[in-house]
């Protein structure tokens, strides 16, 4: 009966653990983890790669991933803030987009209803070109911008995206405007922008990094407080003389009013997993750039990001 139940979770994967010991944490049931993206994407990669090495410091723990990319992910965001707080459901979380959401459009939701157990991936955006663009440098693209404003297209993942609010940043700190050309996902930014369709393709550093090593898309910047050593040749925005960040930080998050030890025992196990020298070695071989960061450092980076992006939805709402 438990096997057939497993197998019936709708868009589920299971790390197994021994039959036996399934009933230490506390019962004979899974941990149902939401994650906002389909399968293969970000999100997905961060929990099916990074939860084995969680499971192994959860006794009888046994993880059911379950992807509901729906609505932007405001479904997945949603069953996690309004699930039992009782340790048997959590989920992955991002700054910004499960911050955009509750901004952009009303949900039953706030960011301020998680509670945050740990970060563990920091991918920095960029701005891309193909690898004969004239542009080659921030400076170049916003001389670009003010010789023609608002015809310099720049392709992203979609409003609200962590790619959006890339060019919204750099737009306030230049004042430029560019023409948003919003994609669903990143396949359809890099094919536009390689065909010549858009100018610019604003995406994550470790989503362009196999064409940057093959010669066809040279990356003008990237997003990070920091290069991000794989990428090491690509200065920042900050280096170039623009005060620009942007990039998708993902981690783990859980309801609120989780009971203590439950809480601390999630966080303990996720912080001992982020200095696992296996899971370190397995996200540099699948250029996944890490950010480990507490629970208490996760939970302030959400909430200054959601104060500094409500203030930017004041002054000018990102509707398309």
């Amino acid at each position: 009966m438990k096997r057939r139940m497993m197998l019936g979770v709708a868009a589920a994967t299971t790390f197994g653990m021994p039959r036996m010991a399934l009933a230490a944490w506390p019962a004979d049931r899974p941990i149902q983890v939401f994650v906002p993206g389909p399968a293969g994407g970000g999100m997905d990669m961060l929990a099916r790669t990074f939860l084995p090495f969680v499971q192994r410091r959860l006794p009888g723990a046994n993880f059911v991933v379950i992807n509901r990319p729906a609505a932007g992910g405001q479904q997945a965001f949603e069953g996690i803030a309004q699930a039992a707080p009782d340790g048997f459901t959590v989920g992955a979380a991002q700054a910004p987009n499960s911050i955009t959401v509750p901004i952009e459009r009303t949900v039953r939701y706030r960011v301020q209803d998680f509670t945050f157990l740990g970060n563990v991936i920091d991918d920095p955006c960029g701005l891309w070109v193909r690898a004969d663009s004239p542009l080659r440098t921030i400076a170049d693209l916003v001389t670009a911008a003010r010789a023609r404003p608002a015809q310099v297209t720049i392709g992203t993942a979609g409003v609200g995206s962590d790619d959006h609010m890339l060019q919204l940043s750099l737009q306030e700190a230049t004042n430029t405007e560019y023409l948003h050309v919003p994609f669903n996902g990143t396949p359809p930014i890099i094919t536009n922008l390689l065909s010549g369709s858009v100018d610019v393709g604003s995406l994550n550093m470790s989503e362009g990094l196999a064409l940057m090593r093959d010669g066809q898309m040279r990356a003008l910047a990237q997003g990070g407080p920091e290069r991000w050593p794989v990428a090491g040749q690509v200065p920042t925005f900050r280096e170039q003389g623009f005060a620009v960040l942007g990039g998708s930080t993902r981690g783990l998050v859980a309801p609120a009013n989780l009971p203590s030890q439950t809480r601390d025992t999630l966080r303990a196990a996720i912080a001992d997993a982020n200095a696992d020298p296996a899971w370190m070695a397995d996200a540099e071989r699948l250029n996944m750039p890490r950010r480990p960061m507490s629970a208490a450092d996760q939970e302030k980076l959400f909430l200054d990001e959601d104060a500094r992006l409500r203030a930017l939805w004041a002054r000018k709402p990102w509707r398309e």
